[in-house]
């Protein structure tokens, strides 16, 4: 206490003594330091934080001056530094605070351990603080006593009809009598506090929190574990010591909910423009209330425009990761036309395109944008300069004047490929802030897309209030790639690798794996500014939802990159990934022959069974003899899948389309793929096995091969992908308090299991695509809890669109999963799928997610009687017209008593329901 005598000596006015104290086993050449609020604490900026000081490496201290702050708060948290730089950070979801009085004569002294991540981090959420166990947060006790105890403890799981309490040894603390406990203070929930005056205990303390039912007064459960026991601190007068860092944890049952997924441009109410928009989103909110949901996910809302066509409907390809999809706009909420008569007309195509069964999507845009420039003309100065437009600009300047050049100079050049723009195709940040000034010719063209994007950001920020007001949870979802023709590619260029495409490598649903055509990410460049671009993705995201879906984070860990002329997915590798020498293939057994293994391997044998009729046409066009009997080669002008897919572009009909996917067939069937960086060393074929160049290796090659096969794509990165995962993701996931779920689908090595639990990141699972490949269906009660668990997903058919597609493996889930006896049904009836859903419900999930249409499923009388017109995506068609419409309105939906009364039955009934 040296050092706080020293400092209350030189005390002045308004000033008061903190005193910190850690305990931390550092490693050699380690130190704790403190950041904080105040300029005493470094001000968080992370430069500036301040050494303790310690005699045994284990026992951390410092006391400081500081000057009272003005709203009474002290926040600070604690990093470990090495050399200068700090290396951890403990978990800071929750600042620690310190509540400082106006009586600048009482010393705070912080008896502080170290916070790692807690267990059931997603209880520390947002989705649960704001929305699925929301409470109104009480006033913060302000008794004051001459010598103060505060004990501090974070419970997340308490809803707003209990509250955490404390019994203990003590006369103040209720002598262990459950009628006179404690009720502490809920002010900055998750964490709890109370304060005691200490001249009033008799140490040691021995205590235990206690769930309390505040409406029926009583002690609803003790935590589980021996007293709490608590030495002497020695509090001197005039002192306050906060003891915090405590995790409270019930005996209760495992909380679960559920909640409905679907795209926003599915949505339909009476009021839709022939696609969704957000203000449906209420609605479906309402119906989540009423159905005894807590949750909605919907697909990314980003900006696709890029043709103005329908294959802008790809909502994964947006233009900006920030600006949202002008047709999600109520463009009524935007303001009435005072033309009488052409809001009629506007009335009258509203009627046409509402009445639509799917969404015409060049239709829907046309129309919105002939309101948006009739509305901008009437209402557009007025709004430009009201208050609260100038503060969204304000706040979202440095991605909103980007976007609205880009989307300017799109359509004055009419291609989204700013490559070829004769007016600032490389970008510069002087040019945009030209053209965006109000005095430039193009102000109102560049305008006009700041006032759009600000009446979605109202919109949606409403129904994402809505949702919190309801305690339903807005789960958005971040895709993985960007569009090599958005703004990001065009401002942040060096983000990106534009030499590659991502993709996904073959799965179940995609024989031949995915391109998704988006340029890779440069993690080297993007770790030099700590992940800058990503974090900023996150924390905007975060003003809207409470959740979100990371689409394909394995992405994080390595990206399936496709070369830039190939088509399919077949020819990609692993990026960052480590490949195989030649010696290294040899020595694994099997001989490399670098011309053979590497150049696609063409033989006389099997043509015909690849071309049939077409298979001399095929011979004379595109391929030619090598010197080798039998044996061809591409032509130079068919070398690659591109070369081929220019040649048939505009020949669509069904033996083009045949000779087409032969020849991208025939350029992939190689057996090695040489690395995109080191040309002399190389990545076995993915999926190589049921192509002809490994037919042609003898039993004891195949063998070897698959031995390689199986240890490069299952065990041979683990540690390095686990590695790059680690980089990137800890301080993504925790830069919001968002929760994170992440889509774990595919090819999944063994490391991510292990990085999502460490994070405490919810996996996805899915019956169809079960985690073991030992297994053909996931079993839902072997779920882990910190999981979502669907029937299907928009990239698959719905569940009873699945029971149609293959009626052997049907027949198996019938009878294994089902465990019914017999043959099964030809069609998937209400009841059978009632079943699925209530296995789904039963799982051990945390969450269990289902599309509407797999909700809808149970009701023969409320499910669409058009199985097909259910499906979202065909991820195999790359071309896929992404247009599904619910078939029923939001307000009939909201009517459906025989369904709604059925699924808040079940949810209740599976214990999804909880109250504590």
């Amino acid at each position: 206490m040296t050092n706080i005598a020293l400092l209350w000596n030189n005390i002045i006015s308004n000033s008061m003594i903190l005193s910190f104290h850690i305990e931390y086993r550092t490693n050699w050449g380690e130190e704790v330091r403190i950041l904080g609020s105040v300029p005493e604490l470094g001000n968080w900026e992370e430069g500036q934080a301040v050494p303790l000081q310690t005699v045994d490496g284990t026992n951390w201290n410092i006391s400081k001056e500081i000057q009272c702050p003005t709203d009474g708060v002290v926040k600070y948290t604690y990093y470990i530094y090495k050399d200068g730089e700090p290396v951890r950070k403990e978990w800071d979801s929750f600042p620690r605070q310190i509540h400082v009085s106006s009586n600048e004569n009482i010393i705070y002294r912080n008896l502080d351990a170290w916070k790692n991540i807690p267990e059931k981090q997603f209880f520390y959420s947002s989705a649960f603080t704001e929305c699925l166990l929301a409470r109104k947060r009480g006033d913060m006790q302000n008794t004051s006593y001459r010598k103060a105890l505060v004990i501090k403890a974070f419970a997340p799981q308490i809803s707003s009809n209990f509250a955490l309490a404390i019994s203990g040894n003590q006369p103040s603390l209720g002598n262990w009598d459950v009628s006179k406990v404690c009720v502490m203070n809920d002010f900055n929930v998750p964490e709890w506090q109370i304060v005691i005056d200490a001249d009033q205990l008799t140490f040691p303390l021995e205590f235990k929190f206690v769930l309390y039912n505040l409406k029926e007064e009583k002690v609803e459960a003790w935590e589980n574990n021996p007293n709490r026991y608590l030495a002497d601190p020695l509090i001197k007068d005039e002192e306050t010591v906060q003891i915090a860092d405590r995790y409270v944890y019930f005996d209760l049952p495992l909380f679960k909910a559920t909640g409905v997924a679907i795209p926003v441009f599915s949505l339909k109410s009476k009021q839709s423009f022939g696609v969704g928009d957000f203000s449906d989103l209420k609605m479906m909110i309402d119906w989540a209330v009423n159905t005894n949901q807590k949750l909605v996910q919907i697909l990314p809302i980003n900006d696709t425009t890029m043709t103005h066509n329908w294959k802008d409907s790809y909502p994964y390809n947006s233009i900006s990761i920030y600006a949202f999809h002008p047709m999600y706009a109520d463009v009524y909420k935007m303001g009435k036309l005072n033309d009488a008569e052409k809001m009629a007309y506007f009335k009258e195509k509203q009627v046409k395109l509402n009445s639509k069964s799917t969404v015409d999507y060049e239709a829907v845009n046309q129309i919105k944008w002939e309101y948006f420039r009739l509305i901008f003309q009437q209402e557009g100065k007025m709004t430009l300069k009201s208050e609260a437009f100038m503060q969204f600009f304000s706040d979202n300047q440095e991605w909103l004047q980007p976007y609205a050049v880009f989307s300017y100079l799109r359509d004055q050049y009419h291609t989204p490929n700013f490559r070829e723009w004769p007016q600032c195709s490389a970008f510069s940040q002087e040019e945009i802030e030209s053209l965006c000034h109000p005095e430039s010719k193009d102000y109102e063209e560049i305008a006009i897309y700041f006032y759009i994007q600000y009446h979605l950001h109202i919109q949606l920020l409403e129904a994402s209030t809505y949702a919190r007001q309801k305690g339903v949870v807005l789960k958005g979802d971040i895709p993985i790639g960007i569009s090599r023709n958005s703004v990001e590619a065009w401002k942040d260029a060096r983000y990106f690798n534009l030499n590659g495409q991502a993709g996904a490598p073959p799965d179940d649903f995609s024989a031949n794996g995915q391109n998704w055509g988006f340029p890779t990410y440069n993690w080297d460049v993007m770790e030099k500014d700590g992940y800058n671009w990503w974090m900023k993705r996150f924390q905007k995201m975060s003003e809207y939802f409470d959740a979100y879906r990371i689409d394909h984070i394995l992405g994080f860990f390595r990206i399936w990159e496709i070369p830039l002329d190939a088509v399919h997915g077949l020819l990609g590798q692993f990026v960052p990934s480590l490949p195989m020498s030649p010696e290294e293939i040899e020595n694994c057994g099997l001989p490399f022959n670098e011309d053979f293994y590497t150049r696609p391997y063409i033989h006389e044998s099997f043509l015909q069974q690849i071309f049939g009729p077409h298979t001399e046409y095929v011979k004379e066009t595109f391929i030619r003899n090598t010197s080798q009997w039998e044996i061809y080669e591409m032509r130079p002008e068919f070398d690659t899948q591109k070369k081929v897919q220019a040649y048939f572009s505009d020949k669509t009909d069904s033996d083009n389309v045949w000779i087409r996917d032969g020849l991208y067939s025939l350029i992939s069937d190689v057996l090695f793929v040489r690395d995109r960086k080191n040309p002399t060393m190389y990545h076995p074929r993915i999926a190589v096995q049921f192509d002809f160049i490994f037919q042609t290796l003898n039993d004891s090659d195949k063998a070897v091969f698959n031995k390689l096969y199986d240890n490069y794509y299952y065990h041979r990165h683990n540690n390095f992908w686990q590695q790059q995962a680690m980089k990137k993701l800890p301080q993504l996931v925790r830069s919001t308090r968002m929760l994170v779920c992440g889509e774990d689908l595919g090819m999944i090595p063994d490391c991510v299991p292990w990085v999502m639990n460490e994070l405490q990141i919810l996996s996805l699972e899915i019956q169809r695509m079960p985690k073991s490949r030992k297994l053909e269906f996931g079993h839902a009660g072997d779920y882990p809890y910190s999981s979502v668990c669907t029937i299907s997903s928009h990239d698959m058919s719905t569940l009873r669109g699945w029971w149609k597609e293959d009626y052997q493996q049907t027949q198996r889930y019938f009878n294994t999963i089902l465990g019914h006896y017999g043959a099964a049904p030809e069609n998937a009836s209400g009841t059978l799928c009632e079943e699925v859903v209530k296995q789904h419900l039963y799982s051990n999930s945390i969450l269990c997610v289902l599309t509407l249409q797999d909700w809808l499923s149970m009701s023969e009388e409320w499910r669409n009687p058009n199985i097909e017109a259910e499906r979202i995506n065909i991820p195999a068609n790359p071309r896929h017209y992404w247009r599904y419409r619910m078939h029923l309105s939001l307000e009939d939906l909201m009517q459906a008593d025989s369904i709604n009364t059925k699924i808040r039955e079940l949810i209740v009934l599976t214990g999804r329901n909880p109250e504590k």
